[in-house]
C-alpha cells in the first residue's frame, strides 16, 4: 500500500473526514469565520453604566471636614463623630461640649466624641490658612450646586416623603419637608442635588435610603435656610447649608455637614462618606 509521510492514503482520509466533522479550526460548513466574535469569558466583568444626573460639586478643602461652619459646633453629649471638624473665622471658643483637648503641636485638637482631629482658626499655623481656605471652598461649593439647571421643580410642592428619585437636580422655591422615608435610587456614580431655598425639616425616625449601589458622596443638600433633623431621623449625602444645620437627640447623619453658620449636635452620630 502507498505510504505517504509514514501514513497510509486510508487513514489520513479517514483523519481528514473525522476532522471535516468535527469543525476543527472551520466555521459552520466547514470555513474559516476570523470575524466571528470570541465567546464571552463567564468571569469577564460588564463595563459600568454612564454617570445619571448632574456632574458632582467640587468641595474642595471643604472635603477635608466631616463638620464645617462659620460660628460654632456644639455637642450635647455624648455625639459620636467620624471626620475632621473645623470652625473659622470664629476661634476655637466656638467648638463648644467636646472638652478637647489641644495637642502639642497646637495646630489641632482632639475630643473622645471625635474619631478624627478638631480645628479653629485661632489654632497654630498653617490650620488659620487651611481652614480659611476650606471656608471659601465651601462657600464655593454652595454656589455652584445653586446654580445647576433644574431638571425637576416644585416636586411635590416640598414634601418628598414616600418618594424614589431618580439622579437629577430638584429645586424648589419653598422649604422641604420629609415626614416619610425618601429612597434615593441609582448607580454609584450618579449624583442627585437638591436646591431649596428655604429651610429643610426631616421628621422624627424617617430616613433618607440609598438604594442600587448609590453613595452619600454624589447627594448634594443646597439648602438657603435651616436644616433640620428631629430625634432618630437618618441623613444621606453632603449638606450645604447657608445658615445653621440642627440634628435632635439621636438623629444620625452618613455625609457631612458644612454650615455657614452653626451646626448643633445632640447626642448624634455624624460619619463622613466613603470615598
Amino acid at each position: 500500500m502507498n505510504k505517504c509521510k509514514g501514513y497510509s492514503v486510508m487513514g489520513l482520509m479517514a483523519f481528514l473526514l473525522v476532522a471535516f466533522v468535527a469543525g476543527c479550526g472551520t466555521g459552520e460548513g466547514g470555513t474559516s469565520d476570523i470575524n466571528a466574535p470570541a465567546a464571552a469569558s463567564p468571569h469577564r466583568s460588564k463595563p459600568a453604566p454612564p454617570a445619571a444626573g448632574p456632574a458632582p460639586v467640587d468641595l474642595g478643602t471643604a472635603g477635608n471636614f466631616v463638620i464645617l461652619a462659620k460660628s460654632g459646633i456644639s455637642t450635647v453629649p455624648n455625639s459620636a463623630v467620624t471626620g475632621d471638624i473645623g470652625v473659622s473665622p470664629i476661634a476655637s471658643g466656638g467648638i463648644t461640649g467636646f472638652s478637647e483637648t489641644m495637642d502639642g503641636t497646637g495646630t489641632f485638637s482632639t475630643s473622645t466624641q471625635v474619631t478624627g482631629k478638631l480645628y479653629a482658626a485661632d489654632y497654630t499655623s498653617p490650620t488659620p490658612s487651611n481652614l480659611g481656605t476650606a471656608v471659601l471652598d465651601m462657600q464655593a461649593a454652595y454656589v455652584d450646586a445653586a446654580g445647576r439647571a433644574a431638571d425637576f421643580t416644585e416636586l411635590g410642592t416640598g414634601n418628598i416623603g414616600g418618594m424614589t428619585l431618580p439622579p437629577a437636580t430638584y429645586k424648589w422655591s419653598t422649604g422641604v419637608s420629609i415626614p416619610t422615608d425618601v429612597t434615593l435610587k441609582g448607580g454609584p456614580n450618579d449624583v442627585w442635588i437638591f436646591q431649596v431655598a428655604k429651610g429643610i425639616t426631616q421628621a422624627f425616625g424617617t430616613k433618607v435610603i440609598l438604594t442600587g449601589g448609590a453613595l452619600a458622596k454624589n447627594v448634594f443638600w443646597q439648602v438657603a435656610g435651616v436644616v433640620a433633623l428631629d430625634p432618630r431621623a437618618h441623613m444621606e449625602g453632603i449638606v450645604l447649608s447657608k445658615t445653621a444645620i440642627t440634628l435632635a437627640t439621636n438623629a444620625t447623619v452618613n455625609g457631612r455637614l458644612l454650615a455657614q453658620t452653626a451646626v448643633t449636635l445632640q447626642m448624634n452620630t455624624v460619619t463622613q462618606p466613603a470615598p
